[in-house]
């Protein structure tokens, strides 16, 4: 799964902005073969007076944090290929918007993961496929 959280400076998306940055988000991972459900999007408005860059007030910024756990990748150049493509995915809503613009990854073990109180199906395996294809937990 999947889970972005995405700090921003208030006012910086309309409802529409949000609807739409979740469904390119999760294209992300759809792409690749993984359940739309796996993917988790929450934005979190942080008033300037709680936000700091470098000690001073943030207006017109995001920081994002994503944490992997259906995937993970140990070669360098997939994980430049990953942060390239998150890069070019949150651009319309960030930095092509003119707002300071921060995203890290985490990689969290698998074995510390459930989904409705089911361990998820091994990666690439006929059961997540079935939960792709069905965009639920069903049994595999």
């Amino acid at each position: 799964m999947p889970l972005w959280s995405i700090y921003h400076s208030p006012g910086v998306y309309t409802a529409e902005d949000k609807q739409n940055f979740a469904n390119d988000v999760t294209g992300i991972y759809t792409g690749i073969g993984l359940p739309r459900f796996y993917v988790v999007v929450g934005f979190h408005e942080v008033d300037p007076e709680s936000l700091f860059i470098g000690g001073e007030s943030a207006d017109a910024a995001v920081r994002i944090v994503i944490d992997h756990i259906a995937r993970h990748s140990a070669a360098p150049e997939d994980r430049r290929r990953i942060g390239d493509t998150i890069s070019r995915v949150v651009a319309p809503y960030t930095t092509d918007r003119g707002l300071h613009t921060e995203f890290h990854v985490d990689e969290t073990p698998q074995d510390l993961w459930m989904i409705n109180g089911t361990w998820p199906p091994p990666g690439g395996s006929d059961g997540e496929k079935l939960w792709a294809e069905k965009n639920a937990t069903v049994p595999y």
